[in-house]
């Protein structure tokens, strides 16, 4: 309770701290749509009295925001407004807002930013901060940027750029804190007071031999659980969870859940310790993963902004919508086939598309379950064959369940129970084939290195329409024309 008391009094602080830096850019968009319904003196008196008395205001209300707040607002401003706010913001605070701001969101910001500004502010980010962010910066500004750093930490930058995206040597961070086994506990005391800034999320330092050679971990609980005289290598866990640069960091996002990890080494094939993974960044990378994945599903990009320009926003939207139609288009054919039974019973007209919805749902929600299974590695080899049957067999009792139903309400209908008697099987058919889609559009794309939930949708929506359409008029035309 108390946890959820702080986050509700953290969230309250935050909406006091936002609604006057809301109101205040509603002020000054409501004068200057003034200043340009008036004569070119007014306007120029408008802009200069309470235009920038607005803005005297506005400045000393951004001052209060730390760098998470800032992005925060940036993400849900208009782009007139997001401008306006990123000019005022200090440095240091616009700085590190980039790490927080959504990625459509710094994509547009880093666009409009003056090159030299955008300089400016990347002096007050280090080597791992400029690694989060290195993508989206042009190449002349990182280049620049990474002049400014010091050898070491350009070649820690370099090593990480170096690696693919999605991998822990992309997230990983330089701020290890090494100790020797021989070493006293007081030592490691006092190593650790004189250090000038504590890394975030140091639960535990790493014990290496020279050079650097991982052989276990100490956690900060026993510099207080045990005796200062005691040597680290008496109290040190051996065997800790160790992740490789190269290793998928999906992969390792779980891990870190599945054993409840703070932070973790990262070694190389020597185990000598070459960076370092917090439970931050692990989350951070899943939640985003997660946001793109939904947003794909819809034929999206995570970088899409909702607050960007119209045109582009239905730029990003034409490939799929195109793909839609056309397999619109496709299904329809399959009614055109049955014109003639359509118009012998026009009662097949009404009820042709609930068989084709009733399946879209089913399959809906077996890509769901599907989707989330090798998004969590669930799914493999030995359990594909099990997975399968389950989710057939559910299709079946499901499809003779609602197929009787949707048979009865039909007969109520129309008193038909030729129509009733089509109406069930159809619907216990689709059902059917919606699992088999839901099932392998996933599957498929999985396996040659897709998105598993980009355009599942789409498909499905065209194979439950299609067949549902095909099916239900087919059994029509043979059973009751």
């Amino acid at each position: 309770m108390a946890v959820n008391g702080e986050a509700l009094n953290n969230s309250t602080r935050f909406e006091h701290q936002l609604e006057p830096i809301l109101e205040l850019l509603r002020r000054q968009k409501l004068v200057e749509n003034l200043a340009q319904r008036q004569a070119q003196s007014r306007a120029e008196l408008l802009e200069t009295l309470v235009h920038r008395q607005h803005e005297v205001e506005l400045r000393r209300k951004l001052k209060i925001l730390n760098a998470a707040d800032a992005a925060y607002l940036l993400d849900m401003l208009t782009l007139d407004q997001r401008w306006l706010v990123w000019s005022m913001l200090e440095e240091h605070v616009a700085a590190e807002a980039m790490l927080d701001m959504s990625e459509a969101v710094l994509t547009s910001i880093v666009e409009e930013t003056d090159s030299n500004r955008l300089l400016t502010l990347l002096i007050h980010l280090d080597a791992d901060e400029l690694s989060e962010i290195a993508e989206f910066l042009p190449s002349d500004v990182l280049a620049s940027a990474k002049a400014q750093l010091e050898a070491a930490e350009q070649q820690w930058l370099e090593a990480s750029l170096s690696y693919p995206e999605d991998s822990v040597g992309s997230l990983m961070s330089r701020d290890s804190f090494l100790v020797g086994p021989s070493q006293s506990l007081d030592e490691v005391i006092a190593a650790f007071r004189a250090m000038e800034e504590v890394p975030e999320q140091m639960d535990k330092l790493f014990v290496v031999q020279k050079p650097r050679h991982l052989v276990g971990v100490l956690p900060l609980t026993s510099l207080l659980r045990h005796p200062g005289d005691e040597r680290v290598n008496n109290v040190m866990q051996p065997n800790p969870v160790t992740f490789s640069a190269d290793e998928d960091a999906e992969d390792a996002a779980h891990a870190f859940e599945r054993y409840d990890l703070i932070s973790a080494p990262v070694v190389d094939e020597n185990r000598r310790v070459i960076g370092r993974l917090t439970v931050e960044t692990m989350m951070d990378y899943l939640r985003e993963h997660h946001e793109g994945a939904v947003l794909a599903k819809e034929g999206l990009s995570a970088r899409t902004d909702l607050f960007g320009p119209v045109m582009s926003g239905a730029r990003a939207r034409w490939l799929w919508l195109c793909i839609n139609l056309a397999t619109a288009f496709l299904a329809t054919r399959f009614i055109a086939l049955f014109e003639q039974t359509i118009i012998s019973l026009v009662a097949l007209a009404t009820l042709m598309p609930i068989v084709a919805s009733v399946g879209g749902n089913t399959g809906n929600q077996t890509i769901a379950l599907f989707v989330r299974g090798l998004a969590l590695d669930h799914i493999n080899r030995d359990n594909l064959r099990f997975l399968v049957m389950k989710e057939l067999l559910i299709s079946v009792i499901n499809g003779a369940l609602w197929g009787c139903l949707l048979g009865g309400v039909a007969f109520l209908l129309y008193g038909n129970p030729g129509i009733s008697i089509v109406m069930a099987v159809a619907t216990l058919l689709n059902l059917i084939i919606a699992a088999v889609a839901g099932i392998f559009t996933p599957l498929t794309l999985a396996r040659y290195g897709r998105d598993p939930a980009m355009g599942a949708s789409v498909v499905l929506t065209f194979v439950t329409d299609s067949m549902g359409f095909f099916i239900f008029l087919g059994l029509a035309t043979w059973w009751l024309v």
